[in-house]
């Protein structure tokens, strides 16, 4: 895995984030079953219903283009420890994965900090329908 590529992406999109009420920028890159690299930065809004996800904004911009298997994922935040994505951006990667599979993250922060998991380690009996 190139850890490397995925997060310096990720890091570009951080910088793109819009979190004027929270001031915690966070930015996400995924490694579609292409090889491509779609990323995502956080929109905050006044209501924080409204708000949308780096990771759920860059894998809805993959799948709106077509694609829809996930390979890995890049997550960068400035704390530390390095923050995982939230329970829904959770369940929405486990949506574009077969349900034997698993996803590996990375998690990072501005600091060089990492740390490695995987979708099931952080979404363990996870809700999938079969088809």
């Amino acid at each position: 895995m190139d850890w490397d590529r995925l997060l310096a992406a990720a890091t570009a999109a951080r910088a793109n984030a819009y979190a004027p009420y929270s001031h915690f920028p966070v930015g996400a890159a995924i490694l579609m079953e292409d090889g491509s690299i779609w990323t995502g930065a956080n929109v905050e809004n006044c209501i924080p219903a409204l708000g949308t996800c780096a990771e759920r904004n860059a894998l809805t911009t993959a799948a709106s283009a077509g694609l829809r298997k996930p390979r890995a994922v890049a997550v960068i935040t400035d704390t530390s420890p390095p923050s995982s994505p939230c329970g829904l951006c959770r369940q929405i990667l486990s949506e574009f994965i077969d349900p034997d599979d698993d996803l590996p993250i990375l998690m990072a922060n501005t600091r060089g900090e990492r740390e490695e998991t995987t979708l099931g380690q952080l979404l363990p009996h996870r809700f999938k329908l079969r088809a």
